[in-house]
């Protein structure tokens, strides 16, 4: 007996998401393993990143570039002070509130840690050419654009 083709379900690799996760685990295993050999998570390098961009940052500025409640943002930050990366500073004549900045250690971490991530891109993506890479990065920020995508990935 014949298979009817409408009833046959397509294969895993006709799926650009498939191809997309495939590539997204192999580069996220790898630079995961480059920043745990500094002691770092990936959760950690995006809330360095994001506070190296600020003179101070607020637990809402982490729970946004996270996509964490504000309990788990707050248990980064405790990690990150716990390295001597991070500190929490009360924001004068505020009362409670604080503010989160890198520490000198935190502040120069992150450009060795983004150098790691440079070399990662490289070791997947270095052997396209120049326009194919940034046709890559333009095709993937269009779909973050069309759906609205906000959360960071990481993991």
């Amino acid at each position: 007996m014949q298979s009817d083709q409408r009833n046959t379900p397509s294969a895993l690799e006709d799926h650009l998401g498939f191809w997309l996760r495939f590539v997204s685990n192999h580069v996220t295993q790898r630079f995961q393993a480059l920043l745990a050999d500094k002691g770092i998570s990936v959760t950690e390098w995006v809330a360095l990143r994001t506070l190296f961009e600020q003179e101070s940052g607020s637990h809402l500025n982490l729970i946004d570039a996270l996509g964490m409640t504000k309990g788990a943002a707050s248990k980064i930050v405790t990690r990150l002070e716990e390295k001597a990366l991070a500190q929490r500073r009360a924001v004068p004549n505020s009362g409670r509130e604080q503010e989160i900045v890198l520490t000198a250690l935190g502040r120069s971490l992150v450009p060795e840690l983004a150098a790691l991530a440079d070399q990662n891109d490289a070791h997947f993506f270095g052997d396209l050419a120049p326009a194919q890479r940034e046709l890559l990065m333009a095709s993937l920020q269009h779909i973050v654009k069309q759906h609205q995508l906000k959360i960071f990935p990481l993991s």
